[in-house]
């Protein structure tokens, strides 16, 4: 079962079950705060084909998602849809995402992602 949130006014699609986060196409670039963070967030995803991870389905499309590496040192795999509805973050991945797009610097969103989703601040 997902709950829809309001974050920063974006939606995001929360399951209560899994912990896990669903961003319509465009929603995660919305997060961002700066404008070269977002271009450099979407050629950041690398699909990967060689993975033998399930794959789970498009909560829009219902078709199997690809699987996409984020990141050059620390790589997160998560669920990209293959006709671009949107992504799908496993918990916590989501607050991986921005705060290594954001680096050190302090992140308003991040901060409620943490707050929201109960994570300690570190």
């Amino acid at each position: 079962p997902m709950i829809v949130l309001e974050l920063d006014q974006v939606e995001i699609d929360y399951c209560t079950l899994c912990k896990g986060i669903w961003l319509d196409a465009g929603e995660l670039e919305l997060l961002l705060e700066d404008a070269g963070e977002k271009e450099a967030l979407l050629a950041s995803f690398k699909l990967d084909s060689a993975t033998r991870e399930k794959s789970v389905k498009c909560p829009i499309c219902g078709k199997k998602m690809a699987k996409a590496l984020f990141g050059e040192e620390q790589q997160l795999r998560i669920d990209k849809c293959r006709k671009n509805d949107g992504l799908w973050f496993d918990e916590g991945e989501l607050e991986q995402v921005i705060a290594i797009k954001s680096g050190d610097k302090e992140n308003s969103v991040l901060n409620l992602l943490k707050n929201m989703f109960g994570k300690d601040q570190q």
